[in-house]
């Protein structure tokens, strides 16, 4: 049955769907002998045929050899026959499973909308799933008997999955299902529409431990065939699947396999092999169509947190500077409170000082009267004058009072004068820090805009370094032609020096026997050869000044060496700047030419990427009032879903039907989009 499924898989495609489904084999091979089929379909039933009576023979051969090995005590051999035929329906189940995705993906792409529950290989999907979760079920005791359903483990993945559990419980809401088996075909529909039924599968796998509850030890899933099938879901995300449960009678289905969906005639595989290549273009486009939606989101995202952060640091300086605004107010309003203070207590202390000096002199006045006028009251006077001098004692003291209450008023005004400095200077600061602040501002801007000239800056920088090295080497060159000549001239002044010494000693010789009439000219030779010292000395100066200009040169070659390096390395951030450019470049080319591409075919695949990508379908439990009228739901207002838009109404506001490109028969559209679509219609037929 493996080599048999495996020849299926190679031959298996598209083919029409049939109204009646045959109830066995046999049947289906005689009525495509009936309808006229090619030969190597012919062929290939024929192997089916035999390889499922050969395999339900196997089957009868193992059973009938378990008894007689019961009989005869033989458990070896009894065990061994069982595992294999396990494994062989294992097998069997898988490779069908990988027949009916296969047809079910290439047969939804060619179509290019939404499955309805109606297709005949999203049934025939079902059908195989349904026996591939039934198989090596443990069987329950109930009041009415044994029970094998595959509910028990598919209501494990609520507990695996937090996802799993919408589904779980609008399947136990849904009013028609009465059996196991009706919600658990229920459970994969929603499953296959959420496009998660390879996760949640796979998380049930991986709980071998759980399943062992509900599953035999050679279950297929218990063994890598599980593992395999979970892989071959993950592919049915790409179908978009539009399944209404309500109405419909889940659990008295009869699911039969229907062979004639996976046998294709040799003609149309050049045909079908076209459409493949086909749709792995389109789906090549849609895949770099998403991922550049991809990528300039995150480039949107980006940017967006960039202003984000910028809005939220402008608000914050906003703030500061209104917070320090009023701070600013209220130090001037305190500054003129203390000031109107000041002023009043100068007024008073004033006034005091005038109505004292007041009252003094008006007792100096008639004191003198009295002294003139009465002298016989003498003593009267002098006990008044007592009085009087106690009381201008007090005064004084007063007075005293007074002026160092006035000290202390300056005092306090002086300090007043220091605290408002001080205000001021803290105002400067702030200030300045505002200016800061705007500064560092300008400065991010600037560093922004700057940014794009920092290659140009960089470009120039090194053709200056380059034209520094030339005039370094251009000086090298000279300074060693110059110490070459110091080197000649130094190498003559020695020559000349061992020319004058021979002269000298050959004149001494002379000279021995004429040193009376060679006085004059030895003191003339004195004076040149003191010339010649000074001359020499000079030489040696400038001997030296060349060395230190050598050392200065050596230490500017070694600067060379290392403005070299830095410009090496310089040119290679130059050159791979360059090889960026360039790849950025070629990667522009290449996207304008992806999509002018994309653009040129996009009209031809508007319908394909209607289909794929859907408008967004509003849940039920999002939805607590009608879009429209804004009326709740309640058990007499039931909620309707458009089929264009998503979104949810009442009956009253979407009691219109129209055809859809995505849907073969008229479905039930809101009233805006079925304005909306009948001026679409109006303005193409115009």
């Amino acid at each position: 049955m493996a080599d048999e499924a495996e020849d299926l898989s190679g031959a298996a495609g598209e083919a029409d769907p049939k109204p009646e489904v045959p109830s066995s084999p046999a049947a289906r091979i005689r009525g495509a002998e009936e309808v006229g089929w090619s030969t190597p379909i012919l062929s290939l039933a024929k192997k089916a045929s035999e390889t499922l009576s050969a395999n339900y023979g196997s089957a009868l051969k193992s059973a009938a050899v378990g008894f007689a090995a019961k009989a005869s005590g033989d458990n070896s051999s009894i065990s061994k026959n069982v595992n294999e035929h396990v494994k062989n329906e294992r097998v069997n189940l898988m490779n069908m499973m990988k027949l009916s995705i296969k047809v079910l993906i290439q047969s939804a792409l060619s179509l290019g909308r939404t499955l309805d529950a109606d297709y005949p290989p999203l049934q025939q999907f079902f059908v195989v799933m349904e026996q591939c979760l039934k198989h090596g079920l443990k069987a329950k005791k109930t009041f009415l008997g044994p029970n094998k359903s595959f509910w028990g483990p598919l209501e494990l993945v609520e507990k695996l999955c937090p996802e799993a559990v919408e589904i779980a419980t609008s399947v136990r809401d849904l009013p028609g299902l009465k059996t196991p088996v009706g919600r658990g075909r229920a459970w994969l529909n929603l499953a296959l529409m959420q496009k998660k039924i390879a996760d949640y599968l796979k998380a049930l796998i991986d709980r071998k431990d759980l399943l062992s509850e509900f599953y035999d030890p050679n279950a297929l899933m218990m063994h890598d065939e599980g593992a395999v099938i979970v892989g071959l879901l993950v592919g049915l995300t790409v179908i978009d699947a539009n399944l209404c449960l309500k109405g419909e009678d889940l659990d008295s289905q009869v699911g039969v396999i229907d062979f004639s969906l996976y046998l294709k005639d040799g003609a149309q595989n050049s045909a079908d092999s076209k459409q493949d290549a086909e749709i792995t273009k389109i789906l090549d486009q849609k895949h770099y169509v998403e991922e550049l939606n991809r990528h300039l989101s995150g480039t949107v995202s980006d940017l967006q947190t960039k202003l984000d952060s910028l809005e939220k640091t402008n608000a914050k300086l906003m703030e500061e500077l209104a917070a320090t605004n009023d701070r600013i107010h209220s130090l001037q309003d305190e500054q003129d409170q203390l000031k109107q203070e000041n002023s009043s207590i100068l007024e008073t202390s004033e006034r005091r000082v005038e109505v004292n000096r007041q009252d003094s002199e008006v007792e100096l006045e008639t004191y003198r009267q009295t002294r003139q006028g009465l002298d016989e009251m003498y003593n009267e006077v002098w006990k008044q004058l007592k009085e009087e001098k106690q009381f201008r004692m007090e005064l004084e003291k007063e007075l005293e009072l007074q002026v160092g209450l006035k000290q202390e008023m300056e005092i306090a005004m002086k300090l007043l004068e220091k605290d408002t400095y001080e205000k001021q200077d803290t105002l400067v600061a702030l200030r300045q820090q505002l200016e800061e602040v705007k500064a560092i501002n300008l400065q991010m801007f600037h560093k922004a805009k700057n940014s794009e000239g920092t290659v140009q800056q960089k470009t120039e920088m090194i053709c200056s370094l380059e034209q520094k090295t030339n005039q370094m080497i251009d000086a090298t060159k000279q300074m060693e032609e110059r110490l070459q000549q110091s080197e000649k001239a130094r190498q003559s002044a020695e020559e000349k020096n061992q020319k004058i010494k021979q002269e000298f000693l050959s004149r001494i010789e002379n000279l021995q026997q004429q040193l009376s009439e060679l006085d004059k000219q030895c003191s003339i030779l004195d004076s040149e050869l003191k010339a010649e010292k000074e001359q020499r000395q000079s030489l040696q100066q400038e001997l030296q000044q060349e060395r230190d200009a050598t050392s200065q040169l050596k230490a500017q070659l070694q600067q060379k060496s290392g403005l070299e390096k830095e410009m090496q390395k310089l040119h290679d951030e130059k050159m791979q700047l360059q090889k960026i450019c360039e790849e950025q470049e070629q990667a522009l080319q290449e996207m304008g030419l992806h999509l002018s591409q994309s653009k040129l075919k996009m009209e031809d695949i508007k319908e394909v990427n209607k289909a794929l990508k859907g408008n967004a379908w509003l849940k039920d439990d999002e939805a607590t009032s009608c879009k429209q009228c804004d009326k709740e739901f309640s058990i007499s207002r039931r909620k309707h879903h458009c089929r264009n838009c998503g979104d949810i109404f009442c009956n009253n506001c979407s009691s219109n039907e129209l055809a859809l490109p995505s849907y073969p028969k008229p479905v039930r559209v809101c009233d805006a989009c079925h304005t909306l679509l009948l001026q679409r219609c109006s303005s193409n037929a115009s």
